[in-house]
């Protein structure tokens, strides 16, 4: 009964304190998870050679945007599973945002497509991952690029919404604990956190110039990294100006140093997709140009930005799932829990029974969260992890080697000039806008 049954059965008696909600969100999350792994088993070397025996999905790999060409699709095997399980995660949760739309409580009958039929959501998941596998190739490869591309920029929004309110509460939170007492050592450890921040910011930016530009040349590179740079020293300056602090007390140096090392590690993650050899070292790593071509291409998807947007991405995602802010704006946005939303019975929110305490359905006065918004999220998610694990890269036309374009390349620096622009507003806010509340 507990695999047709609410999420709080699930538990059996492992965690007897959980809230409905919480249990919802933390399942699927473990299934875009699952998702996640099967897509970086499928691009092991290992076992992308064994996908050749999976009918018919080397069938028609020659026929792209209309062109038959012979071509050997071994090259590309994982690429093509990565985006297949991607498009099945994608369709999935898309499913659920909208079977879920407007569902107000759990009163509601479609609130148990949310919060039940754990079993069956998982068969639904495994054939549509199934049935993504028998897509024809197509322009299905080439079209699905630019969903992920979108999908991933606004995953990267969602990513520096969670990181700038992440920022503001453990600045408050430490300041706090220095009024309360100790204020040394909690201002001390403010600076020495805000220091580490810095300088892993300066020591990043240095090796970029080093190893991403020439004295002659990569002049793309040269500019992004003086851009972003110059942007962060604007609003370093900016959050510790007089009218500021009068403004927001808590603002400081340490949120801006955080999202000083964030846009430091977008920079270098869209230098690591120039296209060009020599302004980046690390593209000969992921496919083979030039003469080595004519033997095999080689693909290597593990390289150090990928390994640390997927840490990111894994730490968000659980963010989305688990958190709500101490921000009631932060909350309206991203369409959250509110701290003591949902109805609880019991002491403490949670029902006891012959003093046992159980898990409890807390959203029957009304939903904790928005679910479709949720969905959206994890839609996002699975699409940002898509291009995460293939290196935003696509075969050329010849379908010979899998490439890095520089669509991918502006997508990450955009998103990097929209999150220093998004953490500049919450700055300037209150400044501009005095009669809206930012407390």
């Amino acid at each position: 009964s507990c695999l047709c049954g609410s999420a709080p059965c699930l538990l059996c008696g492992c965690c007897p304190s959980a809230k409905n909600s919480t249990i919802s969100r933390l399942l699927f999350t473990f299934f875009l998870f699952l998702g996640t792994l099967v897509s970086i088993i499928m691009i092991i070397p290992g076992v992308e050679k064994e996908l050749h025996k999976l009918p018919g999905f080397c069938e028609g790999s020659g026929s792209v945007l209309g062109v038959q060409t012979s071509v050997d699709c071994s090259s590309f095997l994982g690429h093509k599973a990565v985006y297949r399980v991607g498009f099945a995660m994608a369709a999935f949760f898309c499913l659920f945002a909208v079977l879920t739309v407007c569902v107000r409580s759990s009163k509601d009958p479609r609130a148990a497509l949310q919060n039940g039929f754990w079993f069956l959501k998982f068969l639904v998941l495994v054939g549509i991952t199934v049935g993504a596998f028998y897509i024809p190739d197509g322009a299905f490869t080439s079209v699905w690029f630019y969903f992920g591309v979108v999908g991933s920029f606004l995953f990267i929004l969602v990513q520096l919404v969670l990181l700038i309110d992440f920022a503001h509460s453990w600045s408050q939170r430490w300041l706090r604990h220095a009024g309360e007492g100790n204020a040394k050592g909690w201002y001390t450890a403010l600076c020495i956190v805000t220091f580490i921040f810095y300088a892993a910011s300066i020591a990043a930016i240095a090796l970029l110039y080093v190893y991403y530009t020439e004295p002659e040349g990569c002049t793309e590179g040269k500019a992004f990294i003086s851009i972003n740079l110059i942007l962060c020293l604007i609003v370093s300056v900016v959050s510790i100006l007089p009218k500021i602090q009068e403004a927001q007390p808590h603002s400081g140096l340490l949120q801006a140093s955080l999202i000083t090392l964030y846009t430091t590690y977008v920079t270098w993650s869209a230098l690591a997709n120039v296209p060009a050899q020599r302004c980046n070292p690390t593209l000969l790593l992921r496919n083979t140009t030039g003469l080595a071509t004519a033997t095999k291409p080689l693909t290597t998807w593990w390289d150090a930005p990928s390994i640390v947007g997927l840490v990111i991405f894994i730490l968000c995602t659980l963010f989305i799932s688990l958190r709500s802010s101490d921000h009631p704006q932060v909350n309206k946005l991203m369409l959250t829990e509110e701290s003591g939303a949902g109805a609880g019975a019991g002491p403490g929110g949670a029902a006891e029974e012959g003093g046992v305490r159980h898990a409890y359905d807390n959203e029957q006065d009304g939903v904790s969260y928005n679910y479709t918004f949720f969905h959206l999220c994890l839609l996002l998610a699975a699409l940002y992890i898509m291009m995460t694990l293939t290196n935003w890269y696509r075969p050329d036309e010849r379908l010979q080697v899998l490439r890095s374009p520089w669509t991918a390349v502006w997508v990450k620096i955009c998103s990097s000039w929209a999150g220093l622009l998004l953490y500049l507003w919450t700055l300037v806010a209150p400044l501009v806008l005095p009669d809206r509340e930012f407390s």
